[in-house]
């Protein structure tokens, strides 16, 4: 059987809230031959149950984001590979935006991103992160990273590290090539920054991701990031 041109990798940990709604908002795609994999990080709820019916394979994992999506890749079997946030929607026609942006000079990419929700800040961080990402060549997994199978294997994966490792892993994609930065939206849930404070978040954010470029560990930045949570 040929296999799919396009491998979405979804990692769960406990998501039964919002789980079937991002599968069946992807089934289109599953009908065209896009394979989703979901990879579970050990969920206590009905996570792994709601997957099943509407996913191409549901596997297991030890958690963590990373180590989850670099599980999922060893299970997919598309030339093309998309990690997707459980509570991430992507724009239609995704697999074809994807198809196109690896046709030439790119090995990798990633969508601009837009942050559902009722706050005013929201649409200005989501603008914010767009140019910045733009600007730098650097994404967030919030952006749907995609890229060739060939571009994931030969930067070895996503380095298994608690946090950062979507800055990580594009520091290692941009010695092969430039991002597609793709102006289509992925609709990601700005739920983080209406629970915790828009102003609070954003200092939060670049904090931690201040003393990362200083060269201070994911370990220690993620007991922070998980204390503050």
């Amino acid at each position: 059987m040929k296999p799919p041109r396009l491998s979405v990798i979804i990692p769960t940990l406990n998501e039964a809230d919002g789980i079937e709604a991002t599968l069946t908002a992807l089934l289109g795609l599953w009908g065209c031959g896009v394979e989703i994999v979901v990879v579970d990080g050990g969920s206590e709820d009905a996570t792994v149950a709601l997957a099943r019916p509407l996913a191409s394979q549901v596997i297991d994992s030890p958690p963590g984001r990373a180590r989850q999506m670099n599980a999922g890749a060893r299970a997919s079997h598309g030339e093309r590979l998309l990690f997707l946030h459980a509570d991430s929607r992507l724009p239609k026609r995704a697999d074809q935006r994807v198809e196109r942006a690896l046709a030439g000079s790119h090995c990798w990419g990633r969508f601009d991103v837009r942050l559902a929700g009722r706050h005013p800040l929201l649409p200005i961080i989501a603008f914010a992160m767009n140019r910045r990402s733009r600007l730098t060549g650097i994404a967030t997994g919030d952006q749907a990273l995609f890229m060739t199978r060939e571009a994931y294997e030969a930067v070895g994966g996503f380095p298994e590290q608690p946090l950062m490792e979507d800055i990580a892993m594009s520091q290692r994609l941009k010695r092969l090539s430039r991002p597609a930065c793709l102006r289509a939206r992925v609709t990601t849930s700005g739920r983080r920054w209406e629970k915790h404070g828009a102003w609070r978040t954003i200092r939060l954010m670049w904090r931690l991701r201040w003393r990362y470029w200083r060269g201070e560990t994911p370990e220690t930045l993620a007991r922070e990031y998980r204390h503050v949570r």
